[in-house]
């Protein structure tokens, strides 16, 4: 069972109507190679049903180019910052350039672990407990607090990135140095020990759950990209009810930082059951080893047709196809 939020489906059916489209990857962030791998299986996917898309890699290629370049939207596969914090939104917004997913302003929240938390908690969606980390003393009084296990990462880095579980306190003083590497506060977050889980959102409905298992300390970097190890299940449970909780979950987190279009969001669940929202990712990986692609899978929905699904949603409303369709028709 899937849960539907209040967002739907634009369907397009010929691969004239969306245009030229540019697929942003690369880009300057840590995340970088991922992204070069995920923009790369999109622009083929996207190639493979005779879509006209092209690579644009705003590292190698300036903003004012792709302004006179004369693109028709952009296809969005740019991890990390730069990508998801909403400066890429920010400026096709501004080139008046339709784009794939989230807002500026939805992209900066889901971006910002920190606010994102706060929201979260003041619409009653279960959290693990946080503090911010700005010295290596606020570690340590959040030590105290949550106990060890205890997870310290950057405010604002994805794919786990700069992320440390520190399991004693001789090994708070590197974690803060590398959590602190990046901008901005670091974020001490309470260990939750169970199952990890991941629910992909896609057009307002919540495609089945996905339970990550590794054998790494945690589903780090190396486990996610790198490592053949990791084990998943999908769907990650076995339980309608329980599966219908998640997809309940993940689209009033989604909601709650106003996401839009697809993303993913991700939860720890311990042993007294109740999943608790870690954050949300507006631009996921599109990977062999990515997690959007296998709930998709599981819910009949291919590679390629999920990256043209996803570029359906850099289409805003129902008018703007009906110019799409009347241009066209010639009219």
């Amino acid at each position: 069972m899937s849960a539907v939020s209040e967002e739907y489906r634009i369907v397009v059916s010929n691969a004239a109507d969306f245009g030229r489209v540019a697929v942003m990857f690369g880009g300057f962030s840590s995340e970088r190679e991922v992204s070069l791998n995920s923009g790369n299986a999109v622009l083929a996917a996207l190639q493979s049903r005779g879509v006209e898309a092209q690579a644009w890699d705003p590292a190698e290629r300036s903003m004012h180019d792709f302004g006179e370049a004369g693109f028709d939207r952009v296809w969005i596969a740019l991890h990390g910052t730069g990508g998801e914090d909403g400066a890429i939104q920010g400026a096709l917004q501004w080139l008046n350039t339709p784009y794939t997913g989230s807002g500026v302003m939805a992209s900066a929240l889901a971006m910002d672990k920190i606010r994102s938390k706060r929201l979260f908690r003041e619409a009653g969606i279960a959290t693990p407990d946080f503090s911010i980390v700005e010295k290596k003393a606020d570690a340590v009084l959040a030590a105290e607090e949550f106990g060890y296990p205890l997870i310290l990462k950057p405010s604002n880095q994805g794919s786990s990135v700069g992320m440390t579980k520190i399991f004693e306190s001789g090994e708070l003083g590197a974690a803060v140095d590398l959590a602190l590497s990046f901008s901005g506060p670091a974020l001490a977050e309470r260990c939750i020990v169970g199952d990890e889980m991941t629910v992909a959102v896609l057009q307002g409905e919540a495609l089945p759950s996905i339970c990550i298992e590794t054998p790494r300390v945690f589903y780090d970097y190396r486990a996610k990209y790198e490592a053949d190890s990791t084990k998943y299940r999908c769907p990650g449970t076995d339980d309608p009810a329980l599966e219908a909780v998640y997809a309940k979950l993940a689209i009033a987190a989604f909601d709650v930082l106003g996401c839009s279009g697809w993303g993913r969001v991700d939860f720890m669940t311990c042993s007294d059951g109740e999943p608790q929202v870690l954050e949300v990712n507006t631009v996921p990986g599109m990977t062999s080893h990515s997690l959007v692609p296998m709930a998709a899978k599981t819910a009949g929905i291919d590679f390629a047709e999920l990256g043209w699904r996803i570029l359906e949603t850099s289409i805003s409303d129902q008018s703007e196809l009906a110019h799409i369709e009347a241009a066209a028709n010639g009219a």
